[in-house]
């Protein structure tokens, strides 16, 4: 392969990794919206449409074994291309969480805590990932560092929100029936885990984040 076609290869893996992003992008969008409309039918598209990301994945993974494998690659070029195939790595499995969002949303009671606000972070975290992702597009190091520092917020919300959840549990004098127990248990159970999954986009959020800074500069700050 000569070299403008090796440009090109690279130059196509960078737009397609582009639009994995914006399609997972788009899935955890319609969980967060399936949630805050308690919409089972939504959240089922959001199930469904998960197969269209694992195909994309699989396909760009063996771009990436293909482009190593063939090229050999070295320096800025491989780092590009190793970034490239953690991060779509990372993608896959935000997708995966907007499927459990969306699993939750059929039988989601916000109004059980309206002080948690689930949009809030949920925002926070999709603002996390289109920042990563446009330090990947445009090689911005600040944005990597951004990213990293729009983390400690979520973080910071979701700690709160668990344990606004947690202290309302403990300190309720009764429950009341059996059922109503075992129905607040769910209801509970459902909204720590919404808030567990996306702290974990978040986390993915930085593994792109630090991903791209190594690819840019070959600095491994913010691997962990």
């Amino acid at each position: 392969m000569v070299r403008k076609e090796y440009q090109t290869k690279l130059d196509e893996l960078r737009d397609d990794v582009l639009y994995m992003s914006e399609v997972v992008a788009e899935r955890l969008r319609l969980a967060l919206d399936a949630l805050e409309q308690q919409d089972g039918d939504l959240g089922e598209e959001v199930i469904t449409g998960d197969a269209e990301v694992n195909e994309l994945y699989l396909d760009l993974e063996q771009d990436c074994i293909d482009l190593i494998a063939l090229q050999q690659p070295v320096a800025g070029d491989l780092r590009f291309i190793a970034a490239s195939f953690k991060i779509i790595t990372d993608l896959e499995r935000i997708a995966d969480l907007a499927t459990n969002l969306g699993g939750y949303a059929g039988e989601a009671h916000q109004e059980l805590y309206p002080d948690v606000d689930i949009q809030r972070i949920g925002d926070a975290t999709l603002e996390m990932l289109e920042t990563a992702m446009n330090a990947y597009r445009e090689e911005t190091a600040e944005a990597c560092y951004a990213v990293s520092e729009m983390d400690d917020e979520v973080d910071e919300l979701c700690e709160a929100a668990s344990e606004l959840v947690v202290r309302d549990l403990i300190q309720r004098d009764q429950l009341g029936s059996d059922e109503d127990i075992e129905g607040t248990m769910r209801d509970v159970s459902r909204l720590l885990l919404t808030i567990r999954d996306l702290e974990r986009v978040g986390d993915h959020g930085v593994n792109i984040a630090a991903r791209s800074l190594y690819m840019i500069e070959n600095n491994d700050d913010l691997l962990y």
